[in-house]
């Protein structure tokens, strides 16, 4: 499902694009990576705290990388709100939120 997304350009990765999603309201799910160090993931929590986005800490870094087509990410936000509810129900699935 990731790999759609980011074959039809709602998906943007990487820390910077990411949080700039997230404070500009474009975000409607972030994605952080298990391995992201404590800082990434706090400041995620936060925002997306703050901004009311639904938020996940999904696979490696690896993982979440390959699932869209490019090397490793460690996080990453979904742009459209059909994808977004659909990799929701799935991540509800197979992790926890935080």
């Amino acid at each position: 499902m990731l790999g759609l997304a980011a074959k039809a350009g709602k998906i943007v990765s990487g820390e910077f694009s990411t949080e700039k999603a997230i404070k500009s309201g474009k975000a409607f799910l972030v994605i952080v990576s298990e391995e992201a160090s404590e800082n990434t993931k706090k400041m995620f929590r936060d925002k997306c705290s703050f901004y009311e986005i639904p938020i996940y800490l999904y696979a490696s870094k690896e993982m979440l990388g390959n699932a869209i087509g490019r090397q490793f990410r460690a996080s990453l936000a979904v742009l459209d709100p059909g994808f977004a509810n659909s990799l929701e129900e799935k991540l509800k699935i197979a992790v926890k939120t935080e």
